[in-house]
């Protein structure tokens, strides 16, 4: 993880797919889940979504609250 991580998924919107504009934070669990099945792609935007599924999965949501407080 990187330090502007959090961050980044308040910002970072979907590239592709049936959420295209979605920041990563607002994607929900069970798309995140799918990714997890069949594979997270490659690059910046996989990495975001597979810490997005952990920070859900592991539900700590809350972590992003102070974050999009400033945005």
């Amino acid at each position: 993880m990187q330090a502007d991580d959090l961050q980044r998924l308040l910002s970072f919107k979907m590239p592709y797919g049936k959420y295209k504009d979605t920041v990563i934070a607002d994607l929900p669990g069970h798309y995140l889940g799918w990714f997890a099945r069949e594979g997270f792609p490659k690059g910046e935007i996989g990495r975001l979504l597979e810490l997005m599924y952990e920070i859900d999965h592991n539900n700590l949501g809350e972590l992003l609250v102070p974050l999009r407080k400033k945005t």
